[in-house]
């Protein structure tokens, strides 16, 4: 049985990620911490998630006494922290030998030169950096198996690469364009004039300019136009993809392209048929559905996610059963 650490735990993602570890019958928890200064610090986790009253665990504060004993005692680390915060824990925690499963942006672009544009630091780590894989579990389990440093990808990426990656040799010059939007669990649990009962209303953010499209297109290798969408419910992620496919592609290319995904457990895929927000909640699935027009070349994807599930805490929980399952370490190969 292998003992995780979770860091961050008070947040949406971090009690999420508890409540199935908590249920895993191969995990257990060493532990749930927050930040020395966290008003949250000593409370119940069930006293701030009632949801979750059949877990008797408190959030201790991380100090560096805290920090020694999950050294000790873990054998791996989850970060559900903020970008700043996880790229100096997830490099110490690495550093002692622990695997370290983050959550945050902090390690996903390989370039250095990517983080000061997107997430307003310098990479401090780069020889950590260069250890890190990204964690998209579907296609790259043969590199988390191997490495201790996995980023665990964003939300919005998680549903748009599912949906796109497996057309990546059909692809024109044509811009992809992603139409996505999120339910306002994504914005975090900090209370915030914009995510307010009052105030959300379904409008863009981040027009040409959201962290998540370089990520998009350093994995897919391939230029994107992302717009996210803040809509006014609760978790769960509807992507909408556009994209222009090459001369004589036919219906029967896009079928043989998504059958790399059917022995994937936690991926659907449907033709003429689009998934809804709805079907996805409080699961770790991924719907796609997918529509084609063999006379303009143009293919719609749909891609349904819940945020907190695939687009975080069971993608992690993914992440975790694959590196510590032996009988992965040598893959016949990803998808």
């Amino acid at each position: 049985m292998k003992n995780i650490a979770i860091i961050g735990a008070s947040g949406y993602t971090g009690a999420q990620l508890t409540s199935l570890i908590h249920a895993d019958l191969n995990l257990s928890i060493q532990g749930l911490y927050v930040s020395e200064n966290s008003l949250d610090k000593g409370k119940a986790l069930a006293e701030l998630y009632p949801a979750y009253s059949h877990i008797s665990l408190s959030l201790t504060p991380l100090t560096d006494e805290a920090k020694v004993a999950i050294v000790k005692t873990a054998d791996a680390v989850v970060l559900a922290t903020d970008h700043g915060v996880s790229l100096h824990l997830a490099a110490w925690f690495y550093q002692q030998g622990l695997a370290v499963f983050d959550l945050s942006g902090a390690y996903r672009f390989a370039d250095v030169t990517q983080y000061p544009k997107w997430y307003g630091f310098t990479h401090e780590y780069p020889q950590v950096l260069a250890e890190a894989v990204y964690g998209l579990a579907e296609w790259n389990a043969e590199q988390i198996a191997a490495s201790k440093m996995i980023a665990v990808p964003g939300c919005y990426p998680t549903a748009s690469l599912t949906a796109l990656k497996p057309l990546s040799h059909l692809l024109t010059d044509l811009l992809p364009v992603i139409n996505a939007v999120s339910g306002v669990t994504g914005a975090g649990r900090k209370a915030q004039l914009h995510t307010s009962f009052c105030e959300v209303s379904l409008t863009p953010y981040g027009v040409l300019g959201h962290r998540h499209q370089p990520e998009i297109t350093t994995q897919l290798g391939q230029e994107v136009i992302f717009t996210p969408h803040l809509g006014n419910f609760k978790r769960g992620i509807l992507a909408t993809i556009t994209v222009k496919l090459k001369p004589g592609t036919t219906e029967k290319d896009i079928e043989k392209a998504y059958q790399c995904y059917d022995a994937a457990e936690l991926v659907t895929v449907k033709k003429n048929q689009f998934p809804k927000v709805d079907d996805v909640v409080l699961t770790p699935y991924c719907h796609l559905g997918w529509k084609y027009d063999e006379q303009t070349g143009y293919l719609v994807v749909a891609s349904a996610i819940d945020n907190l599930m695939k687009g975080a805490a069971s993608q992690a929980l993914q992440c975790i059963k694959i590196h510590f399952d032996e009988s992965v370490k040598q893959p016949e190969g990803d998808l």
